[in-house]
């Protein structure tokens, strides 16, 4: 790297921890446990790919400002379960709060995450910059097992922000008695993470596993992150 950086600031869903992994667990149990089949829904494979067209949106909606966390948490499930023609709000409701309950007890990580950890422990001060919610991604970093290795977890609830905006990176940079120049922020999402680093003044790498054609200009572009370890 042609810059010496003192702190590592890392997204949590989809770079370390496998989002996509975890909430399919989760989601396969509550189809069993909420015996879905019985009440009109034979498929799992399709109310994972509804859930998540869903999941998408409303993340979209809430980053934007337009709606609120819980209402986030619960439609997710009523605009599912709608989808296959089950009005039931008590039902949405009660999935949503499972879902929530169980998900951050899952705890797989993206491939080479664990070692990357280990790698920059002790040559970098690493923290975390999320837009989950505070007990959710606190309890997927125990239960994961990684959460000693950060030193600041800077939350959208914590600091009152939300990525791409600027002011959850200055409050993250303030948190850690960081300067700009000295941090690298390492995350998945292009116009997240990266944008947001890049307005806050922050170099940046693009994980970008699935090898995402795109038209930005990331510091770094790492599509495993092995090859970060390479790097860093």
């Amino acid at each position: 790297m042609k810059k010496t950086y003192q702190h590592l600031f890392f997204d949590l869903d989809h770079t370390l921890w496998d989002f996509e992994k975890n909430s399919e667990m989760t989601l396969r149990r509550l189809f069993a446990e909420y015996d879905l089949p019985s009440r009109g829904i034979t498929d799992f494979d399709a109310f994972y790919a509804q859930y998540n067209i869903h999941n998408d949106k409303l993340w979209d909606r809430f980053r934007k400002g337009f709606i609120k966390r819980e209402e986030l948490r619960w439609k997710r499930m009523w605009l599912t379960l709608l989808d296959f023609k089950i009005g039931d709000t008590a039902l949405a409701h009660e999935l949503s709060t499972a879902y929530l309950e169980i998900l951050p007890t899952q705890g797989m990580l993206m491939p080479g995450a664990k070692e990357l950890l280990e790698h920059c422990k002790g040559k970098y001060v690493l923290h975390l910059i999320t837009n989950g919610f505070e007990t959710t991604q606190l309890l997927k970093l125990q239960y994961s097992g990684i959460s000693s290795y950060f030193n600041e977890i800077v939350t959208s609830e914590k600091s009152n922000s939300i990525k791409p905006n600027k002011e959850i990176f200055e409050y993250a940079m303030m948190a850690a008695g960081a300067l700009p120049e000295h941090s690298l922020m390492i995350g998945d999402a292009l116009d997240i993470d990266v944008l947001g680093a890049f307005n806050a003044g922050l170099d940046q790498v693009y994980f970008n596993p699935h090898k995402k054609a795109h038209e930005g200009s990331p510091t770094y572009e790492v599509h495993g992150l092995a090859d970060l370890i390479e790097i860093l």
